[in-house]
């Protein structure tokens, strides 16, 4: 009787060191182009984050339909910043179309494309969400830091359009499913 409690406490125990990422068993294609949506800073940690795991990423932060055609993946980061659009001289509509036209230009392409919403809380609530919804649901593959899901907003659209998704406690935490995701 002692045997089988301790190999139900090791069984639960390795239950608790499980990695809370899926490892999604779609692998992304690099180059990656990464972009915003919404104008966030939260592009660059991305692009630090790829660094981190060696994949082969490049950070343009107003992509255009043009910088589809060199990339097999793309990366989005959705997070409105009244600050950063202003920083760019854009409108929040201006920015809307654009992310609209990269995503129809990735998508003529055939190009797959991942959500990484790394910015939490922040990056959430009714000038957000609009970006969020529209990436979210073109997307083939999102990671998310839990913050940003605590009303389940990531992982509603998930399960009705069937997308993968995984759920990080931190930023850095993203780093390991990001590069489980992708080809070597």
């Amino acid at each position: 009787m002692k045997f089988i409690r301790v190999l139900v406490m090791i069984a639960f125990g390795a239950l608790l060191i499980t990695p809370l990422y899926s490892q999604s068993k779609e692998k992304f294609e690099q180059p990656i182009l990464i972009t915003s949506a919404g104008q966030s800073a939260d592009v660059t940690m991305a692009a630090m984050l790829c660094k981190k795991v060696n994949l082969n990423a490049k950070a343009v932060n107003r992509a255009t339909a043009a910088d589809v055609k060199d990339a097999k993946t793309l990366m989005i980061v959705p997070g409105f910043s009244s600050k950063g659009l202003g920083a760019a001289g854009i409108s929040r509509e201006q920015e809307m179309d654009r992310v609209k036209e990269v995503i129809a230009a990735a998508q003529k392409q055939k190009m797959r494309i991942i959500v990484l919403h790394i910015g939490g809380k922040p990056r959430r609530g009714q000038q957000s969400d609009d970006f969020n919804k529209l990436c979210a649901e073109a997307s083939q593959y999102m990671i998310v830091v839990k913050q940003g899901n605590d009303d389940n907003f990531f992982s509603d659209i998930a399960a009705a359009k069937k997308i993968g998704l995984d759920l990080v406690e931190k930023i850095a935490e993203a780093a390991k499913p990001l590069e489980a995701s992708f080809t070597k």
